[in-house]
């Protein structure tokens, strides 16, 4: 693909880029024209959109174009991965997957029998059920810990077993906050991989493998896509070494790439990333300091408060904003929740996270027995509405719940 310190990109630009890694523009110009292909053949701005299953063989029997069958490879999911691995400065490039379990589990399918993994008792509620459930039926041995103590994370370590650390952070849907760069020293003093689910970050606002991780993992059907229409995972790695080319080969091997239109609308929407992250950030910051005071909220979960306990760290780690997500604990326990999250107009109730539109969710319900969730807490995914508007209707809502008219001040 065309690189932005290409002359073709130069000449479309009115110039030539600088000899300078991408040209020496910055990401967010980079997402913005998608790495700055222009398509050889209709000189067009927008990749073309690929479909083809198959593919036609050179008279020598190769093929010279790169390409043999779709259920490894194709054109337009690459397109998408080149802005992915940029915005992550993934050396060894991204892999996009048909969901963020299939591009998560991945990574543990590509583990040795009876290797040990080190996980985060608070992270996303589906994979931590498949690590407790499915992972030992494939003999990996994990355990469990509070991944943003670092002495339990250094204490769980057993060097020469253990193979992978994964951590989660900010952490759904308490968002503690996980020193990633103090958790890459004490993975890889024990031998092992750091992989980091940085879903409610985004590379906008964290890039873990410059902290020294070795895999990045998003929920791309999250903030990186964030129009509610695309379900896709993707992992991005730090270096391309036989791990990387076995968790490539498991993607292969299991047809779990991402179909190519899917494909298509994620590069769409990674070309507008930067702004949507950084005002869905903004918002969310809005919110909490707006509802840390509120006579209906016992407290506010959000790194980019002062009292946060993880905020130094989310301050040290994160550019630009805190992220989109953010949790209150309702005053009057479970059923003043409940009652809040059904009580909204323009925050919607349904589950996911990232998208334009603002949800709300009363996760306790969702995760059910075992959950870390207190039963009074409502998660928020901050959309792009009107900060204003949203904290209006969820005060409304909080007042209704306890019983009041929903217009008394705050």
């Amino acid at each position: 693909m065309p690189q932005p310190n290409s002359p073709e990109y130069g000449a479309d630009q009115g110039g030539a880029a600088e000899n300078t890694p991408n040209g020496g523009f910055s990401r967010r110009s980079l997402a913005a024209q998608a790495m700055g292909r222009i398509d050889p053949v209709t000189r067009a701005v927008v990749a073309p959109l690929h479909v083809s299953t198959t593919f036609i063989r050179d008279p020598d029997n190769a093929y010279s174009s790169g390409f043999a069958y779709a259920r490894p490879d194709n054109a337009t999911v690459r397109e998408a991965e080149s802005v992915i691995a940029m915005l992550e400065e993934a050396a060894a490039g991204a892999l996009l997957f048909g969901s963020g379990m299939a591009a998560a589990t991945a990574v543990f399918t590509a583990l040795e029998p009876g290797d040990h993994v080190v996980a985060p008792k608070v992270m996303y509620w589906a994979l931590k059920r498949w690590l407790r459930e499915e992972a030992p039926r494939r003999t990996l041995t994990v355990e469990f810990v509070d991944a943003d103590d670092l002495d339990a994370l250094r204490a769980a370590m057993r060097p020469g077993r253990t193979k992978l650390v994964w951590i989660e952070t900010p952490g759904n849907p308490l968002w503690t906050i996980t020193d990633i760069a103090q958790a890459a020293d004490i993975a890889h003093a024990a031998g092992a991989r750091l992989a980091v689910d940085s879903t409610a970050a985004s590379p906008i606002h964290t890039r873990p493998l410059s902290l020294g991780a070795d895999i990045v993992m998003h929920s791309a059907t999250k903030i990186l896509n964030g129009h509610s229409d695309v379900v896709a995972g993707v992992l991005a790695g730090a270096k391309p070494d036989a791990f990387w080319a076995r968790i490539g080969a498991i993607r292969a091997g299991g047809g779990a790439i991402l179909g190519p239109f899917e494909a298509y609308l994620l590069m769409r929407s990674l070309r507008t990333l930067p702004l949507r992250a950084a005002a869905q950030a903004a918002s969310a910051l809005d919110l909490a300091q707006r509802l840390r005071g509120h006579a209906f909220v016992r407290s506010v979960l959000y790194p980019g408060l002062p009292e946060d306990p993880g905020h130094a760290v989310a301050a040290r780690q994160m550019q630009g904003g805190f992220g989109y997500m953010l949790s209150i604990r309702v005053a009057g326990g479970e059923a003043a929740a409940i009652a809040t999250a059904a009580g909204v107009r323009l925050w919607k109730r349904a589950t996911s996270l990232g998208g334009v539109e603002s949800l709300i969710e009363h996760r306790a319900s969702v995760e059910g027995p075992g959950t870390p969730c207190p039963p009074d807490l409502l998660r928020l995914s901050t959309g792009i509405e009107d900060p204003a508007d949203l904290f209006a209707d969820l005060d409304a809502a909080l007042w209704s719940a306890h019983g009041g008219a929903g217009n008394e001040p705050a």
